[in-house]
């Protein structure tokens, strides 16, 4: 048996760390319900390395991390982050080109993505959950649901990727004259405001609220894994507003190469299959087998603004939704 000297166990330790690649993400997504245990199985079978998952609450609260950490941090992919927070992201410089080539891939075209930063996991349209048992005739607009003596629970836009989606989806219905009024209507019908996504929709599962801001695909989970169309969305006639979720690699990782493959593999048929039924959104491949569920779910209009523009008065409608609900 031949003995290891220091000085290789030294290289080989240093050989093992150089194949590890650690993804910050949100915490629904690492849970042993989310699709992190599946994904990381499935690339460590085909990467010859160990994957390390590293979780925040949001997507949000995901960005300010990496934003608090810049050099120093752990990161070598952040993954989690939206369409609507990828020009502040960008303008931070936390991130560098992936070198995907986009004409390869076949890719949902409403995403229309061709960023060189960022790429695409899966995507869908915010909405309000309502329980079928709880309501009988779901509103059928922000307004009548604002209008109404229902109870809702929703996320902070200050630390929720998805609360954030709320905020931007206000915005696009009632501009800045009408959304303090908006919002004030809102609060009066809110129960709580949670950090997270998970936290309103446990809540909600355990009857603390009528409606829930989550996704339209949020019932393909309760009909596949539950085997119950209790849980539906609301779909509005105004529009839906959607959220695009991406990963990127860290401008300041050392695993560049590797940060790299694993983005090719998000993209991958193989992910792709995985993450619609285990994350609960849309994958953004058109080559996707899904559930006869996901052909149940509502298909909303899409109404919104752009990044850029998202970036340009983020700050300032976060104020305004702050000022409003502490009224």
């Amino acid at each position: 048996m031949r003995t290891l000297t220091l000085a290789t166990g030294l290289a080989l330790a240093g050989t093992l760390g150089a194949n590890e690649l650690t993804v910050y993400t949100y915490s629904s997504f690492t849970s042993d319900w989310g699709p992190g245990p599946e994904i990381k199985s499935a690339f460590e079978a085909q990467c010859d390395c160990t994957l390390n998952f590293v979780s925040s609450d949001d997507g949000v609260s995901l960005l300010n991390r990496v934003r608090l950490e810049g050099v120093n941090t752990q990161a070598d992919v952040v993954l989690g982050v939206d369409d609507a927070l990828i020009e502040e992201a960008r303008a931070l410089e936390l991130f560098q080109p992936h070198g995907i080539d986009w004409s390869d891939l076949p890719l949902a075209a409403d995403l229309a993505w061709s960023d060189d930063l960022y790429v695409p996991f899966d995507y869908g349209y915010f909405a309000f959950v309502y329980d079928t048992e709880n309501i009988d005739s779901p509103a059928t607009s922000m307004e009548e649901l604002l209008s109404s003596d229902v109870s809702i629970l929703y996320q902070d836009p200050r630390t929720s990727t998805v609360g954030q989606g709320l905020m931007h989806w206000m915005q696009a219905l009632y501009g800045d004259n009408g959304v303090t009024e908006a919002w004030q209507a809102l609060a009066e019908r809110t129960v709580t405001v949670t950090q997270g996504w998970s936290e309103s929709y446990g809540m909600f599962q355990e009857g603390e609220a009528d409606y829930v801001l989550s996704y339209t695909t949020s019932p393909a989970y309760h009909m596949v894994a539950e085997d119950t169309d209790r849980y539906q969305a609301a779909t509005f006639e105004e529009g839906h507003v959607a959220q695009i979720e991406v990963a990127a690699i860290s401008a300041f990782t050392d695993q560049a190469e590797l940060a790299a493959e694993f983005l090719d593999f998000l993209l991958s048929r193989e992910a792709q299959q995985i993450l619609p039924v285990t994350n609960w959104m849309l994958p953004v491949r058109t080559d996707v087998e899904l559930p006869a569920a996901f052909d149940r779910l509502a298909t909303p209009e899409r109404i919104g603004h752009s990044p850029t523009e998202i970036h340009e008065h983020r700050q300032a409608w976060i104020r305004t939704w702050r000022n409003a609900v502490s009224q």
